[in-house]
């Protein structure tokens, strides 16, 4: 029997993220929205596509939650997207509302599933999602730690003019203007990027990495990022799915980790079948700890009238 995975929202980012599962053969999806006509019309589109690209999962849509019984995995897009000039933060009240609806009716019929956040502001919708589910934190996670992480190594690559593949950078903390991009951790051909590059040229990538989302809802004018943070989407379900124990930045809920307890935040972790199977603990400097804190209680501040 093949997997299972439901989508929760089927505008840019979910329809997307539908889109790629079922093109990597990855597990049959359920395609939700409260648009009616919208996610049905969508996973038509995208069956009638199957015999093109050559898959045959299967994609579903509907309005309600019956359809989505029994999922492996819950992706949670629903919400409504930062606007130019907006930050995260101002997005709480509204998106808040819409996840606590999503989360307990996902979880009563699925009640063995894993659940992705990537609804922003990710790190306090995921804090909602574990909250209203009931889920255990393993089972509960945030995507924009694999977001943030290939924007550094998009960023990398083009300033030194070489392979995205060669690659690897390391962003701790909250999913927005407070994370925390480490240099000494980011690696070309596991070469530190601290002796390839200048302070003043890490200091620049450092900060269009934290700026990514907003500079990519600037030039859409009507829109957010949907392209990379399916893509980051996707490396997730498979790592789940495949129970491939991969090391991925991840929005998870702290539990004593880097002396913080009680506060989602993104850190290494171990994915596979039982979700975040652990969290790795990277020792910080002195500069970086001030940082990654700051970052912390800024998610803390966000998250606590649901407290």
């Amino acid at each position: 029997m093949r997997k299972k995975v439901t989508v929760v929202g089927a505008g840019n980012v979910g329809a997307t993220v539908a889109q790629r599962i079922v093109e990597a053969e990855l597990a049959d999806v359920v395609l939700v929205d409260v648009t009616e006509g919208m996610p049905q019309g969508k996973a038509l589109d995208l069956m009638e596509a199957g015999p093109v690209m050559g898959y045959d999962t299967v994609i579903s849509g509907t309005n309600g939650y019956e359809e989505t019984a029994g999922s492996d995995i819950i992706v949670i897009t629903a919400g409504i997207p930062r606007k130019p000039g907006q930050s995260r933060e101002a997005l709480i009240e509204v998106n808040a509302g819409v996840v606590k609806k999503v989360a307990v009716s996902a979880a009563r019929h699925s009640p063995n599933a894993i659940m992705i956040v990537v609804t922003n502001p990710m790190d306090e919708m995921a804090f909602v999602t574990m909250k209203e589910s009931g889920f255990p934190r393993e089972r509960v996670f945030g995507m924009g730690g694999v977001l943030d992480s290939a924007r550094f190594r998009t960023f990398i690559a083009m300033e030194l003019g070489v392979s995205v593949e060669n690659t690897h950078a390391f962003v701790l903390g909250g999913h927005g203007d407070s994370m925390v991009p480490l240099p000494r951790y980011s690696t070309v051909a596991g070469i530190p990027i601290t002796e390839l590059m200048t302070r003043e040229q890490i200091e620049r990538i450092v900060g269009r990495t934290r700026n990514g989302g907003a500079e990519i809802v600037s030039l859409l004018k009507t829109g957010s990022a949907y392209y990379a943070p399916s893509a980051a989407t996707l490396e997730m379900i498979e790592a789940v799915l495949h129970d491939k124990k991969k090391i991925l930045p991840c929005s998870v809920c702290l539990n004593g980790e880097y002396g913080v307890t009680g506060v989602f935040a993104g850190v290494p972790a171990k994915l596979g079948a039982r979700g975040v199977e652990q969290v790795l603990e990277i020792k910080l400097n002195e500069q970086e700890r001030t940082v990654f804190m700051k970052s912390v209680e800024a998610v803390r501040a966000g998250c606590a009238k649901f407290m």
